[in-house]
């Protein structure tokens, strides 16, 4: 394990990606530290750096900017670990890094942060071998403090025992972490202030930042209405055709499938859509899967912002809430599969068996994961679950390794009898 380095912010609250980091600090050259803006790179970049380079300092008119374009080598200029934030402003800086680690190659060497992808052909390697990517997200609640963390999914999926813990977490308090979100500059806020922030981000989004990534000028108001419409459809499977006609209705102007597959990239290019793709285990029997990804955004804050709702107006409306706490429990699942190195996905099949959740593991295993608001809904979650379990084994495929429901209100962290565990929402931990 690398020391903790010299640079850790006051007030730094360790993220779950901080291990993951250290560990790739000791295997490569360099570590590229990708997600949404606001997400906290900035800070975790330098709580395990010893001197960083500023690129989009505003300083002297972007001086550092300026000065990185002339001389790439100036940016790369620092004690070691160096971190190198919003390096994508300079692609250039991507090849200085890659070359510099070639011409002394050492692990540890740098940090790089980015909150979109470069243009294609802006950087001329992808830096195989001597660059890792990681990919950030705003908060859990883990990391944020609503989660004690005493149910570790790392344990469940290796068959650890689960100890009773009942859920603490008020529908209110439910709420409430929903339409904060993870950023981390929304954390301990009031809750107004939080809501100015998720609406200041879209408004973001539309006005300048898509528009930033490639820049080609993009209509701020059909960018708009893009997010309102995954906002809507957050975490399910809407067709682009549906959120064509939910443009049309909320801009009175038509965007063509193939514009509208360009601006749905360029929000995947900035972090903030995430795109849960459909499994497809190779099953031998003639089940016939589904294809298409579940959309959401990359923190249920933005979609509350999105609908224009409130904690207020989601209490009466159980059914969105339903879909919005889906989004944050998939979105905390992404972050510690990441630490696994699991991949997440969807299922449902042709008999409209749907599972919110599939955890791939890098041993070939697998577990399934149902996420319910309240805890009357648990048997029927487990229902679902035990149902794909039976499916899979008829089809010849091993069973999961763990059938997971994470409910939110109400509920006690157990392994039932028929082998399902459940989990508050305010237990889950990495």
């Amino acid at each position: 394990m690398l020391e903790r380095m010299s640079m850790r912010p006051a007030g730094y609250r360790d993220r779950v990606l901080d291990p993951v980091v250290d560990r790739l600090l000791g295997a490569v050259g360099a570590v590229s530290i990708e997600g949404p803006k606001w997400c906290g790179k900035t800070w975790t970049s330098l709580n395990h750096a010893n001197s960083v380079y500023f690129v989009s300092d505003p300083a002297g008119g972007f001086a550092n900017r300026t000065v990185a374009e002339l001389d790439l080598a100036a940016a790369l200029d620092g004690e070691r670990p160096h971190a190198i934030d919003e390096w994508q402003e300079v692609p250039g800086i991507w090849d200085a890094v890659r070359l510099g680690i070639d011409a002394h190659p050492s692990a540890g060497q740098f940090l790089l942060t980015g909150s979109s992808t470069p243009s294609d052909g802006a950087v001329a390697h992808s830096g195989t071998g001597r660059i890792a990517r990681l990919r950030m997200r705003p908060m859990t609640l883990f990391e944020s403090g609503e989660s004690t963390g005493a149910v570790s999914l790392s344990a469940v999926l290796d068959g650890g025992p689960v100890a009773p813990r009942a859920s603490r977490l008020t529908l209110d308090e439910l709420v409430s972490v929903v339409v904060r979100g993870g950023w981390p500059a929304s954390v301990g806020r009031p809750l107004d202030v939080a809501m100015d922030l998720a609406e200041s981000y879209l408004d973001g989004l539309a006005r300048v930042d898509v528009s930033q990534v490639d820049g080609v000028r993009r209509d701020p108001a059909k960018v708009i209405a893009l997010l309102r419409s995954l906002a809507r459809n957050t975490s399910t499977t809407a067709s682009l055709a549906a959120m064509q006609r939910d443009i049309a209705r909320a801009s009175g102007s038509q965007l063509d499938i193939k514009t509208l597959g360009v601006y749905l990239g360029l929000l995947e290019r900035l972090y903030v859509v995430e795109r849960i793709p459909a499994w497809h285990p190779a099953l031998r029997s003639p089940v016939k899967l589904r294809q298409a990804p579940k959309w959401m955004l990359v923190d249920p804050s933005l979609a509350v912002a999105g609908m224009r709702s409130s904690a207020e107006s989601l209490k009466r409306e159980p059914k969105t809430l339903g879909f919005l706490f889906e989004s944050l429990m998939t979105r905390d699942l992404l972050v510690y599969a990441q630490q696994l190195r699991a991949t997440v996905w969807h299922y449902r099949d042709d008999a409209d068996l749907e599972v919110d959740a599939i955890l791939t593991l890098p041993n070939g295993g697998w577990a399934c994961v149902e996420v319910k608001l309240g805890h009357q809904h648990i048997d029927q979650a487990a229902a679902t679950l035990l149902r794909l379990r039976d499916k899979m084994v008829k089809a010849g495929d091993p069973p999961p390794d763990a059938m997971i429901v994470l409910v939110g209100v109400g509920g006690v962290a157990q392994r039932r009898g028929d082998g399902v565990i459940v989990i508050p929402a305010d237990s889950l931990g990495p």
